[in-house]
């Protein structure tokens, strides 16, 4: 009889693992996670005196780019998915590779430790954006969808430069 109660919460375990997997909110931080390493690979292979590269003049530099990754994940997730209490995150223009790197961290970081915070039943609320309302669960959405459109450029970067950009990892 022990043994087959052992197997039970056992599978039970499992399940409610691979379920907490499938809802948005923890599909989001694993993927999230995945990102932010993703990117990070890309911001330390690519040499500290090319950060100031960009293919054309209209175009961002590669730290430019970096810089508002970093910007846009702070003014999202601090704008949208915090209460008025919450602290905001003053201003920052680190200003080498090492500083930039760091940043960037500190800012994929906090937006997991917001996001565990924020109820699922939440992400159905529709908030006022500058591009009209629309759900939190979409302003989750464009969190990652916007760091996936700038880190496409930088690897663009990359391969401009003769740099082989890391194996993708998106997952």
């Amino acid at each position: 009889m022990k043994k087959k109660s052992i197997i039970t919460l056992i599978t039970i375990f499992i399940l409610s693992q691979l379920n907490a997997q499938n809802d948005v909110k923890s599909a989001f931080l694993l993927k999230w996670e995945n990102s932010k390493n993703y990117l990070l690979e890309i911001t330390k292979i690519m040499p500290e005196y090319t950060y100031n590269y960009k293919p054309t003049e209209r175009q961002m530099s590669f730290k430019e780019q970096l810089l508002h990754i970093r910007e846009n994940m702070v003014w999202l997730s601090e704008s949208y998915f915090v209460d008025a209490s919450f602290v905001k995150s003053e201003k920052v223009i680190p200003q080498t590779k090492e500083a930039i790197i760091n940043e960037l961290e500190i800012a994929f970081n906090k937006v997991s430790e917001i996001i565990k915070n924020v109820p699922l039943e939440n992400l159905k609320i529709e908030v006022d954006f500058f591009a009209g309302s629309k759900s939190k669960l979409q302003i989750l959405n464009l969190l990652q969808d916007h760091v996936t459109h700038h880190r496409g450029q930088l690897i663009v970067y990359l391969n401009l430069n003769n740099i082989e950009p890391p194996k993708y990892s998106g997952w």
